[in-house]
């Protein structure tokens, strides 16, 4: 049975398939926006949620039906005068969890998602003055680990590296083209609006990269960049996937910054079988009826096994069970999407 969590700008629903065919429990959580989704080395669920009125808040639940708040969520110090105005992702990497938020920050909790300490070395980095916002806001929205090497993916900073279990970490941008910036500007530590990124856990230092400016690959961890785009019909986005039985990866193009929809209306995933250097639309089942709509950074996520769904700020869910194939758009409609999660 297929089990998947919906995270919405009006709450949480969770949608599963039997015989009977496809039904939706929720909303949980209603009125709340829903951001993010993960589960601790002990099993627990966790779902990060936020309000204009209430500000942000961590809820754990051993079954995803019964929930209870935390007392103490991420928070930023007073005298940094910052906002904790969304929890982007919850990242798990053995018995430590990874919060990103906005704005942008790394947060961690060694107690299975009780409390929370703040990533100084990432915080208060001596590029922090240099940091600005994407047209989504200043965040961390992506965590890659492989033991005591981390990165971080900070819109519309850039990606970091830390090769000291999270104490010190340096931009790692280099190939990445600036947007807006002269070309005879010097070329900036910062500045870099990065949209997504995914690796392989067999090769770590291999990360693909869906930027503000295109989509790269670095097979050296990060310390150079490179373009990887034949085959798509555009190379703005906001996913990128990797499917961990097969090597396969997934993105969704979008025509432009300007126009953040797909290109002729035309919603499709793209595959590549060669650690990107050629993409093609993935499978068959697709509608023929134009679908202006886009996908989220958030908004997707696999079993690493051949299946992986993605929701759209329309509220409807694609779903292939078989490695991109086929695709289903499955029968219901919800609140802007911005948080997908394969229940396990």
């Amino acid at each position: 049975m297929s089990r998947i969590a919906v995270g919405t700008e009006k709450g949480a629903y969770v949608v599963e398939n039997d015989q009977a065919g496809w039904t939706v429990r929720g909303p949980i959580f209603p009125g709340w926006k829903v951001s993010a989704f993960g589960q601790s080395q002990d099993r627990t669920h966790l779902a990060a949620v936020g309000s204009n009125w209430f500000g942000v808040a961590i809820h754990r639940s051993a079954d995803f039906e019964s929930w209870e708040q935390i007392e103490a969520p991420p928070t930023w110090p007073e005298d940094t005068g910052r906002s904790m105005s969304q929890i982007w992702t919850l990242h798990t990497d053995g018995d430590r969890i990874w919060a990103g938020v906005a704005e942008a920050g790394l947060f961690t909790s060694e107690d299975q998602g009780v409390s929370w300490d703040p990533v100084k070395g990432l915080n208060e980095h001596r590029t922090r003055d240099e940091w600005e916002p994407g047209l989504g806001g200043l965040c961390a929205h992506r965590l890659l680990t492989a033991e005591n090497t981390k990165w971080v993916a900070i819109s519309a900073v850039g990606v970091f590296r830390s090769d000291d279990d999270g104490v010190t970490w340096e931009p790692k941008n280099d190939g990445v083209a600036t947007v807006g910036a002269p070309e005879d500007a010097p070329r900036p530590e910062v500045g870099y609006c990065v949209h997504c990124v995914a690796h392989d856990p067999n090769r770590p230092s291999h990360i693909w990269r869906q930027d503000h400016s295109g989509v790269y690959r670095t097979t050296d961890g990060a310390d150079s960049w490179h373009r990887i785009e034949e085959g798509l019909p555009a190379n703005f986005g906001f996913v990128m996937w990797r499917d961990e039985s097969s090597g396969r990866l997934f993105t969704i193009p979008l025509e432009a910054d300007s126009n953040r929809v797909p290109v002729e209306g035309k919603l499709r995933a793209y595959i590549s079988d060669d650690d990107g250097e050629r993409w093609s639309e993935a499978g068959q089942g697709w509608s023929d009826a134009p679908q202006f709509t886009g996908v989220l950074r958030g908004a997707f996520d696999g079993d690493n096994r051949g299946t992986f769904c993605f929701g759209t700020t329309g509220g409807k869910l694609w779903l292939t069970s078989d490695n991109g194939e086929s695709w289903a758009e499955l029968p219901s409609s919800f609140p802007r999407i911005g948080a997908i999660h394969l229940l396990t």
